[in-house]
Formats: C-alpha cells, sequence, structure tokens
C-alpha cells in the first residue's frame, strides 16, 4: 500500500485521489456483494458505486470539506432506508433492517472513512504549503506499518489471544509490540510532518490504536459473514478490504485532528 501510494504522489493529487476512490469501489463491492442477489439490493449497491461514490470523491478532490463530510453519512442514514424500504417485497420487509444496515455501514466504512486519506492532500496548514504529501505518507507508512509488525511480534512473541472469538491470530504481544514498535516509526517520520516529536508520539500511538480497534471491526462482520477473507482480488493476502480495514477508522479522526490543531 505505501509503495502504491508513492507511486500514485508522482500523479498529484489527482492521482491519489483516483487510486482511494478505485479503492473504496473494490472494497465497497466485498463488503456488500454478498447481499447483491436481490433486484432491489443490486440497484442500490449499483447507485452506491456510480453515483454516491463517484460525488464523494469529487468533494475531496474539490476540498469541499464540508460535503464530502456530511454527504455520505446523510446519504446512508436517510436515502438508503428510502430506498431498500421501496425496491422490497412486502415477504422481504422482515430483512430491511439487517439489508439496510449492510449497506449503511458499506458506505461509511468503505467510502466515507476511506476517502478521508486523499483528503489529507487538501488541508489548509499554515506554514506547511505544499508538503501536505508527506502527511499522507506519514499516516500510512505508520498505520500500515503497524499491521506489518503487530503480525510479525505475535509470531515472535505471540502468547496470549486478545480477541479469540473475532481474531484468533492477533495477540496481546504482538498488538503491543505492533504499536509500540509504529509510534517508534512515527516518532522518526515527527521532521516531515508539522508535528512536534511529542506530538507525533501521541498522534501515531492513537492512529495504530484505532487500526487495531478497526481490524477488530471488520473481523467481526467477516465472522458475522461466516467469512475467512473479503475477497481475493491480493493472492495469499485476501481482498482490498482485508488490506484497509487498518485505516477504516483512523484516517477520519487523523484528518480531523490535524485540521482542527494544525489547520487554518
Amino acid at each position: 500500500m505505501a509503495g502504491i501510494v508513492g507511486l500514485e504522489l508522482v500523479a498529484g493529487r489527482t492521482g491519489v485521489t483516483l487510486l482511494f476512490a478505485f479503492a473504496s469501489f473494490v472494497a465497497l463491492r466485498e463488503f456488500v456483494a454478498p447481499r447483491g442477489d436481490r433486484d432491489g439490493d443490486r440497484a442500490l449497491l449499483l447507485i452506491c458505486l456510480c453515483v454516491v461514490l463517484p460525488l464523494q470523491y469529487l468533494f475531496v478532490a474539490r476540498g469541499a470539506l464540508a460535503f464530502y463530510t456530511l454527504f455520505v453519512p446523510l446519504f446512508a442514514l436517510l436515502a438508503v432506508p428510502i430506498v431498500t424500504a421501496i425496491a422490497c417485497e412486502p415477504r422481504e420487509l422482515r430483512e430491511l433492517r439487517e439489508r439496510t444496515a449492510v449497506v449503511q455501514w458499506g458506505l461509511v466504512l468503505c467510502v466515507w472513512c476511506i476517502s478521508h486519506v486523499p483528503a489529507l492532500l487538501a488541508l489548509e496548514i499554515p506554514g506547511y504549503e505544499g508538503r501536505n504529501a508527506f502527511l499522507l505518507v506519514f499516516f500510512v507508512l505508520v498505520v500500515q506499518s503497524s499491521d506489518v509488525l503487530q503480525y510479525l511480534w505475535g509470531k515472535l512473541a505471540g502468547r496470549r489471544q486478545i480477541a479469540p472469538r473475532l481474531s484468533p491470530s492477533k495477540t496481546v504481544e504482538g498488538m503491543v509490540g505492533g504499536v509500540l514498535s509504529a509510534t517508534a516509526l512515527g516518532a522518526i517520520l515527527a521532521p516531515i510532518t508539522p508535528f512536534s516529536l511529542a506530538e507525533a508520539v501521541i498522534i501515531s500511538l492513537a492512529i495504530t490504536l484505532l487500526g487495531f480497534a478497526g481490524g477488530l471491526v471488520m473481523s467481526a462482520w467477516k465472522r458475522r459473514r461466516g467469512i475467512k477473507d473479503w475477497g481475493t482480488m491480493i493472492r495469499g493476502h485476501g481482498g482490498m478490504l482485508d488490506r484497509l480495514d487498518s485505516i477504516c477508522l483512523s484516517a477520519p479522526v487523523f484528518l480531523h485532528v490535524v485540521r482542527v490543531g494544525w489547520g487554518g
């Protein structure tokens, strides 16, 4: 992921936005596709993929903060239940709440949350003009490296499972070792950010813990569906959403913390 983002940064803000729009497209299909066996479900998924998702990333590309922070949550909360109810057959109304929840969560996690990563490039930070790409690199490297380091620490020293029902492979030792190691990486990367060393440590710790929580949330959804991986897009690593689960909760928090704390 970090390598792909690095290459896309050469193409600038448009390239990064298109990259994450594609990632959201694939992730949303993985999240909602198992429920797309009915005409109404397929129509709603098509609306989400071809209308809601492009509009969300258009707002991101234009830096329209008020629109990209409110559009998807409002659509998910208000429009999805209405469209689902209209498309439902009378005999399917008993499943309305569950079917609605899947699409709502899919939009929020796979589109709204992920779109906050390229939105970092549009933040206005006094004294940091023209360097927002480093902020994005900082976020992606710290969060993604935390995933890898948790896996390595778990293999080396893992003993006690932290959430056996959700993710049997995650251990207390792996989580602590990975989070602390990734936080140390964030401290090393502090010079490329607008943060002081202490601020970089605190923010790195927060986003790695949120990344871990995001992984557990996605594991819970997978267990509920009875699947091991979200897809087979990346050989040996599952689907797109298996690689992006750690940024789902951390990206919106990171962006808004930076915007409130350092933005103009």
